[in-house]
């Protein structure tokens, strides 16, 4: 539109067409063209003030009018887009039918045409604003480091970590052996020290390791992720499921580590993986220093001037990783996890708690709130007790010992001290007689002492020093009764009894 204004100023001045189309670049044919169009339209120099350039169009290159609304309907495009989703469907069939539904339709070009004009509507990029330190992204790239064995000759593959800050796109890669969630927490850890602070916000995708439960609006973390969260202090918001442009920065990043970190690494044989990590440094650090194609500097003096100092501390100590579980607690008062049993308050019998596993302890947490703090056993069946977790009944029965019982029972008498050591004597383990023996206080305590020792004289006498044995004598009153005689009759001859010369040829 500038050069048709040009045009007219000229024309104005009694420029020839030849000499205004030399002046303005075009042909004489288009300076002659567009002064024809201006007299058709009523246009002379100087043109009205509020005459804008899209006005200034119209007038000139006037379009024939299309048919009315009503003869020329417009399809349901959202409809159709909807359709046009659906596997085997295609515009052309699409078309067909709204060909055959509508009179004047579109034909098939136009049609095309409008709807990737709607679609593009539809189709709008929220371009984000990445403040100096506000965000990182993170994911997975999908090549992998093969590693070699150098024993059996075995490949591997490690994975690899990206990590990006948005303001200065500054990127961290790291080769993992697993997926798994000790190495995406701990691959989080060196991407923060690394950068050497921690942004505010970190954007992951939903990984099964770090994200519970992937939502459109409330995703669940995994509770070591979250805990790690916490310990950084840095907000961890998963990117929404199928909208990766969520995160955008560490995608780019990603397809950029492929290029230029990862490609030319392809011809290389690596035998551990602290030599693929050697390597990928090398690369990472060329990557950060590269000088950018459309804008002064690199990743590197962005991050040093941007992201550097807006990023917040490393907290005093790293992150210990630790694995939370669910459990019930069992009737027993123990919490078993990966066939380790450990104790808790005796009153949170049947309920439902958390356990939090580090490598050297084991926490318990009902409803948020810790109850019980154990040293970490890992050998199948263990039982790790504290005592106060015992109910007082359970405390007092074993307070007892076997020294404690005999002690006891050398009070009361020499006969009931016989009986208590005989019944210890006949249990493989001790403890399976402290039953029988605090019965016998028990039946001290109701017959009284010299009863009690008399009936375990009469339960010695005719051999059977047993608990059941002492309370049925006290209670028949037999231990008040004089021991049976104890001179042996001799046995009477019999033609059975073979006597002891017969076993002497």
């Amino acid at each position: 539109m500038r050069k048709i204004r040009e045009i007219l100023r000229l024309h104005a001045l009694g420029y020839s067409v030849r000499d205004i189309g030399r002046s303005c670049g075009v042909a004489a044919s288009t300076v002659s063209l567009c002064l024809q169009r201006a007299a058709a339209a009523g246009l002379t120099w100087p043109l009205p003030t509020d005459l804008d350039e899209t006005v200034l169009e119209q007038r000139l290159y006037r379009r024939p009018a299309l048919p009315p609304a009503a003869h020329r309907p417009q399809p349901d495009w959202a409809r159709l887009d909807q359709e046009l989703r659906q596997k085997g469907v295609t515009l052309l069939q699409l078309w067909d039918e709204y060909r055959q539904q509508t009179p004047h339709a579109y034909s098939y070009s136009q049609f095309c045409y409008h709807y990737h004009q709607w679609r593009q509507t539809q189709d709008v990029v929220l371009r984000p604003v990445y403040k100096a330190g506000e965000q990182g992204c993170v994911d997975d790239a999908g090549p992998t480091v093969p590693i070699v064995d150098p024993h059996t000759g075995e490949i591997r593959p490690a994975f690899v970590f990206v990590a990006c800050l948005g303001a200065s796109n500054y990127t961290y890669v790291e080769a993992t052996a697993t997926q798994d969630l000790p190495a995406w927490i701990l691959a989080h850890v060196h991407a923060f020290e690394f950068f050497g602070g921690v942004p505010a916000v970190v954007v992951p995708d939903n990984p099964k390791t770090g994200v519970r439960t992937p939502s459109f609006y409330d995703p669940e973390l995994n509770p070591t992720y979250r805990e790690f969260g916490e310990h950084y202090g840095v907000a961890i918001i998963p990117a929404r499921p199928r909208h990766p442009r969520d995160k955008a920065k560490v995608e780019t990043a990603v397809q950029i580590v492929e290029r230029h970190v990862l490609a030319p690494l392809r011809h290389r044989t690596f035998f551990s993986l602290e030599e693929a990590n050697a390597a990928l440094r090398q690369q990472l650090d060329a990557l950060n220093a590269r000088p950018f194609q459309k804008r002064p500097g690199s990743r590197q003096t962005l991050f040093d001037t941007l992201d550097r100092p807006a990023l917040r501390p490393l907290p005093p100590t790293r992150y210990e990783y630790a694995e939370w579980k669910r459990a019930r607690v069992h009737i027993d008062y123990h919490v078993e996890i990966r066939a380790v049993s450990d104790s808790v308050p005796y009153q949170l019998v049947r309920q439902e708690v958390d356990v939090r596993l580090t490598a050297q302890t084991v926490e318990i947490f009902p409803k948020g709130r810790r109850v019980a703090s154990h040293v970490r056993a890992y050998q199948k069946g263990t039982f790790v007790t504290d005592p106060a977790h015992r109910p007082a009944a359970h405390q007092r029965h074993l307070e007892w010992s076997p020294s404690r019982l005999l002690a006891w029972a050398e009070k009361t008498g020499p006969h009931t001290r016989e009986v208590v050591q005989t019944i210890l004597d006949r249990k493989p383990h001790p403890e399976q007689g402290y039953r029988a023996c605090l019965g016998l206080m028990r039946l001290g305590q109701r017959y009284g002492a010299d009863r009690l020792e008399a009936a375990c004289g009469r339960a010695l006498a005719i051999q059977s020093p047993t608990y059941r044995s002492v309370p049925a004598i006290l209670q028949r009153n037999l231990d008040q009764a004089p021991l049976p005689a104890e001179t042996a009759k001799p046995t009477p001859p019999h033609e059975n009894v073979r006597g002891p010369g017969y076993f002497s040829s």
